[in-house]
C-alpha cells in the first residue's frame, strides 16, 4: 500500500455495527418510546433475540465489553432472575407474535451460568416467542471455562452455533492480556461440542494486542485452521484506557503502531485465504459452503452489534444490561450498570436508558454505509432512488469521496463506488464519508485498521 493510503491507518473511526452509532443514543428515547416501538411490530415480523450475561471468573486486560468480575454465584443467580423478569415485560409488550430466526447470547461468558439456569431461560424464550425450529441458537464460549455439563446443557436446549475466544495462542501475548488458553484446551472445547452435536463453530482472534508479531499471528492462524472452524473473526484491538480501566494494565509502548497493525491484519487473512477459507466482509472469514459464505456471495450478508451476519431480520430484541435493540423505528439501549438495570426492571418497567428515533436521513445513510461494509461497493444513485431521496442530499460527502479516489482508495463506476481488493481493510474509511454525526464532539472510536 503506497504512503497516501498509509495516512489513514490511524485514524479512530466506529466500526459501524450500526447507524447511527451508539456513542449518538441520548435519552431522549426511553422506555416509554421503547414499549410503543414494541407494540407496533407486526404479526410475523421476522425478528433475532440477543441475551447479555455481564459476568467473567477473571479479567482480560483487552476486553472493551460491558462486563464484570464475580467470584461467587450468587450475584450472577440474581442477575439471572432480573433477565427472566425482562423477557416477560417485554413479552407482554407486544401485541403479536414474532418469528424468531436467530438467538444469540453474548457477554461477558454467558456459559459463567449453571446448565440449569441456562436451560431455563432458553425455555423462557421458547414459551414467550415463536423461536422457528431451525432458528441459529448461537452462544459466545470462554473454553478456559466450559465444562462438559454445560455442554450438554448448551445442546440439549438447541444450541448449535459457537463462538470461542482465542485471540491469539502466543504465550508471550498471553501473558501480556491476562488470558492463558492452550491450543489443546481449545481443541479439547471443539471436540466436545461438535460430540454433542453443536457443528458450528467460530473462533473470534485480534490482532494489534501488546507484543504481538505477524509471526505469531500467523502462528495463531495455522494452529486454528487444523480444527476447522466454519467460520472465523479477525478484529483490532481497540485501546481505550479512558472507557475502560483494565486496559491500563497494558504497556502502551507494547502495541504496534498502525503500519504494524495493517500487516497482521494482511497476514492473517492471506495465511486464512491459503488455508481455504473465503474473506466475508472487513473482518470474517468462513468455509465456502457455509451460509456466511453464500450470503456473501449473495449480496445477503449484515451487519449488526455482533459484527458480520447471516441474520436479515427486521427486529433485534436486547436482554441484559447495557444490551442494544434495533427496532423498525430506531434504537434502544438497556441501562448499562447492572444495579441500574435490575431497579427498572424490578419496577415493573422496561430497562430502556437510551436510544435513537431514525429519520429518512439516517435510513438512507444506514443503509449506504452497511453496503459499504458488506459488499465493499455501492451504488449511491440505486440506494437514494430507493429511499426516494436526491443524490444531492448528500453533495457534502462528494469532495471527501473524491479525495479518498485520489489517493487510490476507491474508484467511482457512474454513480457506484468500488473498494479494490487492496484498499478495503480501509472500509471503515470510506463508510465515514456518509456519517453525519462523526464530527460530534466528544467521541472515541477504535483505530481504522
Amino acid at each position: 500500500m503506497t504512503d497516501v493510503r498509509a495516512q489513514y491507518f490511524d485514524e479512530r473511526l466506529p466500526r459501524y455495527t450500526s447507524y447511527p452509532t451508539a456513542p449518538h443514543f441520548t435519552g431522549e428515547v426511553g422506555a416509554g418510546s421503547y414499549g410503543d416501538w414494541l407494540q407496533a411490530l407486526r404479526s410475523g415480523t421476522k425478528a433475532s433475540l440477543y441475551l447479555h450475561i455481564p459476568f467473567c471468573r477473571s479479567m482480560c486486560w483487552y476486553c472493551g465489553c460491558h462486563t464484570t468480575v464475580a467470584l461467587r454465584d450468587q450475584p450472577i443467580a440474581d442477575y439471572l432472575a432480573v433477565l427472566n423478569r425482562e423477557i416477560e415485560l417485554v413479552a407482554d409488550r407486544l401485541t403479536a407474535p414474532l418469528q424468531v430466526q436467530h438467538v444469540h447470547f453474548g457477554g461477558g461468558t454467558p456459559t459463567i451460568v449453571t446448565p440449569e439456569e441456562f436451560f431455563g431461560l432458553v425455555a423462557l424464550l421458547r414459551q414467550r416467542f415463536a423461536i422457528d425450529p431451525h432458528a441459529e441458537i448461537a452462544v459466545e464460549i470462554d473454553p478456559r471455562r466450559l465444562t462438559k455439563a454445560m455442554t450438554e446443557a448448551l445442546a440439549a436446549s438447541g444450541v448449535n452455533r459457537a463462538s470461542l475466544g482465542i485471540q491469539s495462542f502466543d504465550p508471550v501475548v498471553q501473558k501480556a492480556i491476562n488470558r492463558i488458553q492452550s491450543v489443546e484446551q481449545t481443541a479439547g472445547v471443539a471436540a466436545g461440542l461438535r460430540a454433542a452435536g453443536i457443528s458450528g463453530l467460530n473462533f473470534d482472534l485480534i490482532y494489534g494486542l501488546p507484543k504481538q508479531t505477524v509471526k505469531s499471528c500467523i502462528e495463531t492462524v495455522e494452529r486454528c485452521v487444523t480444527l476447522r472452524p466454519d467460520r472465523l473473526s479477525v478484529f483490532g484491538y481497540a485501546h481505550v484506557p479512558g472507557f475502560k480501566k483494565h486496559q491500563r494494565r497494558i504497556d502502551e509502548s507494547d502495541l504496534p503502531d498502525g503500519p504494524e497493525r495493517h500487516e497482521q491484519a494482511e497476514a492473517i487473512a492471506q495465511a486464512l485465504v491459503a488455508a481455504g477459507y473465503i474473506r466475508v466482509g472487513l473482518d470474517h472469514f468462513a468455509l465456502p459452503d457455509d451460509a456466511m459464505g453464500q450470503a456473501r456471495a449473495d449480496g445477503a450478508l449484515r451487519r449488526n452489534f455482533q459484527g458480520y451476519t447471516t441474520d436479515g431480520a427486521e427486529a433485534l430484541i436486547g436482554f441484559g444490561a447495557s444490551a442494544i435493540g434495533r427496532l423498525p423505528a430506531g434504537y434502544v439501549q438497556n441501562e448499562v450498570v447492572n444495579g441500574r438495570y435490575a431497579e427498572r426492571v424490578l419496577s415493573g418497567a422496561l430497562a430502556t436508558a437510551k436510544g435513537f428515533r431514525l429519520s429518512a436521513d439516517d435510513r438512507l445513510r444506514a443503509e449506504l454505509i452497511e453496503r459499504l461494509m458488506c459488499d465493499f461497493t455501492v451504488d449511491i444513485g440505486a440506494v437514494c432512488a430507493k429511499h426516494k431521496a436526491s443524490p444531492e442530499d448528500l453533495a457534502p460527502s462528494f469532495p471527501r469521496l473524491k479525495a479518498l479516489a485520489r489517493d487510490g482508495v476507491i474508484r467511482f463506476d457512474g454513480s457506484r463506488v468500488l473498494m479494490p481488493e487492496y484498499s478495503r481493510l480501509l472500509v471503515r474509511k470510506v463508510a465515514s464519508v456518509f456519517d453525519a454525526y462523526l464530527a460530534q464532539p466528544g467521541r472515541s472510536y477504535s483505530r481504522s485498521v
